[in-house]
């Protein structure tokens, strides 16, 4: 993780065509503005869908559920 100090009013580029600016610094709390191509979709992590309870590799779960049965 690449962690930044910034002030306010400074930018952040992501790549070509993602800019990152620190509107306010208040306290405890920074509020971004954030510029970047409209379909590109930008999401807060808490409200990122949420992930399905399936195994990562369900190759790995089926080839023990043979062996438990065998």
């Amino acid at each position: 993780m690449l962690v930044l100090s910034r002030k306010e009013s400074e930018k952040i580029m992501l790549g070509d065509s993602i800019v990152l600016t620190i509107v306010r610094v208040s306290g405890d709390r920074v509020r971004l503005g954030i510029q970047a191509p409209s379909d590109m979709l930008i999401l807060r992590k808490e409200l990122e869908p949420m992930k399905t309870s399936e195994p990562e590799n369900s190759n790995e779960r089926n080839d023990s559920d043979q062996k438990k049965a065998a």
